[in-house]
């Protein structure tokens, strides 16, 4: 991959930790967001890859939002334009939403604006209990989420719920984003790392094609159902016809799959297969 300033980016085997350094506050300045669209660009590409963790070097802040000024700085001449093309923050969010590759955010403090549509993107979010903060501060500042929010929000939330946090402009805490759906689950702080290392090492260590099948799947919902059905029909029938896919499943069953004792512990057994 190519060489970073603010990122730093770790390889073990089929998975990737990114680590965002951005004092004081991980703000999404240019330059940060530039190497935040190469590196989801590298990402989408990389073929060895299942698993992709996002955390940050600062406890108190996973990203703060995108830098004001820089949008203060940006052109407002002539008449608002509706453009069909996504602009460039939409392309990052969406890679990270439809890349075959599962993202993981560990939110460990604050994440707001630009920074929690960009999590809000990814397949999975873990925070900590008593600190993680979400904050979508764009309507208080008389803006409105401009990279996904207004449509992502409410998908992952609910109407109702993604309307008290944006135009609410308040902060949400762990419990509550758990709650609503926001974070998947949180954790004392002593306990985060060692789940989200293991959850990204178990996925990783799954037949490739299926991980990255199982996520276009999924990505399908959104589609009306019998498409969605028909998607993941036809998805099955081709990790049938892939390698991995029977000689995991015979490996399953000469290991204890099927059998009382085997199907007691399952959830053990699949990270043998």
């Amino acid at each position: 991959m190519s060489e970073y300033k603010f990122l730093h980016i770790v390889r073990q085997g089929r998975r990737a930790d990114i680590t965002i350094n951005n004092p004081p506050i991980n703000l999404i300045t240019r330059e940060l967001f530039r190497e935040l669209l190469l590196m989801s660009e590298e990402l989408s590409a990389d073929q060895e890859l299942s698993v992709v963790v996002f955390k940050s070097a600062d406890p108190d802040f996973f990203i703060a939002h995108f830098d004001v000024e820089a949008i203060l700085a940006g052109s407002t001449a002539g008449e608002a334009q509706r453009n069909h093309e996504p602009n460039s923050f939409h392309v990052l969010c969406e890679r990270m939403r439809r890349m075959d590759k599962v993202t993981i955010a560990q939110i460990e403090g604050r994440v707001g604006g630009g920074g929690s549509e960009l999590a809000a993107s990814m397949d999975m979010r873990f925070g900590i209990r008593g600190k993680t903060i979400v904050n979508q501060m764009e309507v208080p500042i008389g803006i409105l989420p401009g990279g996904t929010g207004t449509q992502r929000l409410p998908r992952l939330l609910g109407r109702g719920r993604a309307m008290e946090l944006i135009v609410g402009g308040d902060d949400l805490d762990a419990e509550t984003a758990e709650r609503w759906g926001y974070l998947n689950r949180i954790f004392d702080p002593d306990k985060i790392e060692s789940f989200v290392d293991r959850l990204a090492s178990r996925i990783a260590g799954f037949p490739i094609e299926a991980v990255r099948l199982a996520k276009e799947a999924v990505n399908g919902y959104e589609q009306h159902l019998p498409e969605g059905l028909a998607n993941e029909s036809y998805l099955f029938q081709r990790l049938l016809r892939t390698e991995s896919g029977p000689r995991s499943m015979r490996r399953f069953l000469e290991i204890g799959g099927q059998t009382r004792d085997g199907e007691l512990r399952v959830g053990s057994l699949n990270g043998e297969v």
